[in-house]
């Protein structure tokens, strides 16, 4: 059995998460630290707990989800892994953290993998990656069969679904990914977004004003 841990980071409130197992290792996905501060209660959250990140993965690159990659890296020594399609977008987090007045070093090189189909073994569970582009192009979601939950990134919220604004964004893509990839997926999918609460498939089916 994995755990899904929570943690909220940044000027734009991310959800950067943990899957861990029972002898402690830790996916890290979307680290969103932007404060040395907000980088020191992650530190000890995972030294609280006792936990050991093995890999650094990513569901898009936009720059709230890249925060705090440098310092993951530098830390742990992972480097970060993210779908070919968002390959772009990663590299120009710097630019447009400059376009919202923030300050961000460049970035590490990044990982070029995370393809639809392919699976990460992790413990004794496997996480499926689904290709689910709209919100970005390169957006993935991260799907534990076994245990029913999805990490979703910005492409569907409680109540809402991401913003298509954005270059490389689109509406029509990202409804297609939504009806496709993740409301497929059995009613009682926990789904961990990249803002705001956690919610479950069946809820957004029902009740989602976009879907």
């Amino acid at each position: 059995m994995t755990q899904v841990h929570q943690l909220t980071y940044g000027p734009f409130a991310e959800n950067t998460y943990l899957i861990t197992d029972s002898d402690g290792n830790a996916l890290v996905i979307d680290p969103g630290m932007y404060h040395p501060q907000e980088n020191m209660r992650f530190f000890e959250y995972l030294n609280q707990n006792k936990l050991k990140p093995s890999r650094l993965l990513l569901t898009h690159a936009h720059l709230d989800h890249v925060f705090g990659v440098n310092w993951v890296n530098k830390q742990y020594n992972l480097v970060p892994e993210v779908h070919k399609e968002d390959k772009i977008v990663y590299d120009s987090a710097v630019a447009v953290a400059n376009g919202y007045g923030l300050s961000m070093e460049p970035l590490v090189a990044a990982k070029v993998g995370l393809e639809e189909g392919d699976t990460i073994e992790f413990g004794s569970s496997t996480l499926s990656i689904l290709h689910a582009p709209g919100h970005s192009p390169g957006s993935v979601c991260f799907y534990n069969a076994e245990e029913d939950y999805v990490i979703g990134g910005d492409v569907l919220f409680q109540g809402s679904i991401g913003r298509t604004d954005l270059p490389g964004g689109d509406f029509d893509i990202l409804i297609n990914s939504i009806r496709t990839k993740l409301m497929n997926l059995p009613d009682d999918t926990t789904v961990y977004s990249g803002h705001g609460a956690i919610t479950t498939i069946g809820q957004e089916r029902i009740s989602n004003p976009y879907l």
